[in-house]
């Protein structure tokens, strides 16, 4: 061997990709759900880690959305619920061309949900309690007849019983296929509130993201204890809709949870995996032990 050869360049074999020679790889199928990636911060995480951390995400701490069974899995005592209603369900009370096939494919989208609430009845920390519960899967959270007939119907029930009332608001605002009639739960739902707070009974509103026009304007604004979870936008008219009839440019994290506890929307901005001891606190605070005896 000539000390030249240690110098000379070594010539390589180029193999066509798309040649019958190419070695073949198999390829590996991820299986769809096994990972998610945060909308916020683009950080990718096993879903099951993600379930584990009650769907925060463990790099920013975004929220993500929950449906209303998650929700009540996680806040109720062992996930139980007493559910009211189960029967009731949206109808096309004025024809609004569309309405009756979208109602269908919301049924089909959402076979463990008949409306945007799921309303019952539970306990946390051991202090029994009505819940409401709304989901931003079925019809974007809007509020229709049958969304305000059940909440309605929860609150006459939590009057009645002598329980505390507690709802999770999730919404995109008033269900404009239905209307007049649409709109009119906004009243009704703030009447019974109405009703039940002057009898001394115990409201507890958690907004989550997003919450807003004809349910933060009504019965989510109205709690003894107005609550939110990090994150949530808060508000009832869109960001774009307020810049163009005011004309002005508004602050970046304007109709957040945040934003609105500084300037006096909200009592609190709790974290998820704080929420169920923060809501137990608040019960055992207004709820004398004899009352529950009382209550059964």
């Amino acid at each position: 061997m000539q000390i030249k050869d240690l110098f000379s360049k070594k010539k390589y074999a180029t193999i066509p990709s798309g040649s019958a020679s190419a070695i073949e790889r198999p390829k590996r199928d991820i299986p769809e759900g096994l990972m998610n990636k945060c909308s916020k911060c683009g950080n990718i995480q096993y879903s099951k880690e993600l379930d584990k951390n009650l769907k925060v995400c463990s790099s920013c701490g975004h929220h993500y959305r929950l449906s209303a069974w998650e929700r009540i899995g996680m806040t109720l005592d062992d996930g139980r619920l007493y559910e009211y209603d189960t029967d009731m369900v949206s109808v096309d009370p004025i024809g609004f061309p569309g309405y009756a096939g979208k109602l269908k494919q919301q049924y089909e989208k959402n076979p463990n949900l008949n409306e945007a609430v799921v309303t019952g009845e539970g306990t946390i920390g051991g202090f029994p309690i009505v819940v409401c519960v709304m989901s931003f899967d079925f019809f974007s959270g809007s509020m229709g007849s049958v969304v305000g007939e059940k909440i309605t119907r929860a609150i006459e029930t939590a009057h009645a019983k002598k329980l505390p009332l507690l709802i999770f608001s999730t919404s995109g605002g008033a269900r404009m296929q239905e209307s007049i009639l649409s709109l009119m739960q906004m009243a009704k739902t703030s009447a019974a509130l109405s009703k039940f707070q002057g009898a001394g009974g115990l409201y507890i509103s958690v907004f989550t993201d997003p919450t807003m026009g004809g349910v933060s304007a009504s019965f989510a604004s109205l709690g003894d204890y107005n609550l939110a979870e990090p994150g949530a936008l808060v508000g009832f008219a869109g960001r774009i809709v307020i810049e163009q009839t005011i004309r002005q440019k508004l602050p970046d994290n304007f109709q957040t949870a945040e934003f609105n506890m500084q300037h006096g929307q909200l009592d609190m901005v709790v974290h998820r995996k704080d929420m169920k001891q923060t809501l137990t606190k608040l019960l055992d605070m207004h709820i004398v032990r004899e009352d529950l005896s009382h209550a059964e």
